[in-house]
């Protein structure tokens, strides 16, 4: 698994550049196991009403370039396209959107995906400290991030000890282990996940500099987890004296 992400990771390096896109990150978190939907790269508007067709409608569209990382502020993300005279008219609206955002962008395609049920949103991040090196970070997404800054921070690697207790101390913690009546969410999942990117990190930690899973949805308990949206910042390469 090391050597199939550190494949992406260098060819992200060999083109001079350290931030990935959502799809090169995402290959590198499938490397580890994580779980990523299964949405496919296309470079022209007929490899897009294939890879849809494949899916099966509705799918979202997702433009990957380098210079547009916040895809959102772009208008780079449409949802819910529901047939190929539809995604033939998104095709071109998206392509308007990133050059009307950003003119000189350069476009590596458009990530066709399917469009996921919704579930319980969770982050897991990662930073790297001088002192400490990397650490993990875990809270619900939404709100509860932006705003309430409900999360919780360990020095990778940790232990499934570790993981559990992260989960257990965030304030939002009943949202996840079902308030109101609600089923509870997939905990193992949820574990699962952060045992996977401290090992990731923990094995490239030469590369990695900083990673976003934001959002993951969780959903009811056995029913897993899936990473939405994904950015991996890599280390700026040593130069050989």
């Amino acid at each position: 698994m090391k050597e199939e992400a550190l494949k992406v990771i260098e060819s992200v390096l060999s083109q001079g550049r350290t931030a990935m896109v959502e799809y090169e990150a995402k290959q590198v978190l499938k490397a580890y196991g994580l779980p990523v939907p299964e949405e496919k790269l296309a470079k022209t508007l007929d490899e897009a009403l294939k890879y849809a067709e494949e899916i099966g409608y509705p799918v979202a569209l997702k433009l990957m370039s380098p210079q547009i990382l916040h895809k959102s502020d772009a208008k780079v993300v449409l949802l819910n396209i529901k047939s190929p005279e539809e995604l033939k008219q998104k095709w071109e609206e998206i392509h308007e959107n990133a050059r009307r955002y950003r003119p000189d962008a350069e476009i590596l395609g458009v990530l066709v995906a399917p469009m996921l049920k919704p579930g319980r949103e969770i982050i897991i991040g990662v930073t790297e400290d001088p002192q400490f090196g990397h650490a993990i970070m875990f809270g619900l997404g939404g709100i509860f991030v932006e705003v309430l800054k409900d999360v919780t921070f360990r020095i990778i690697p940790i232990t499934e000890r570790d993981a559990r207790k992260m989960v257990r101390e965030i304030k939002g913690y009943p949202i996840l282990a079902g308030a109101r009546g609600e089923e509870p969410a997939d905990i193992d999942a949820i574990v699962s996940m952060l045992l996977k990117v401290s090992e990731l990190v923990d094995d490239l930690r030469d590369y990695i500099k900083e990673m976003d899973l934001n959002p993951v949805f969780v959903y009811e308990k056995g029913k897993g987890a899936v990473v939405v949206d994904a950015r991996i910042i890599l280390k700026e390469p040593k130069k050989e004296n």
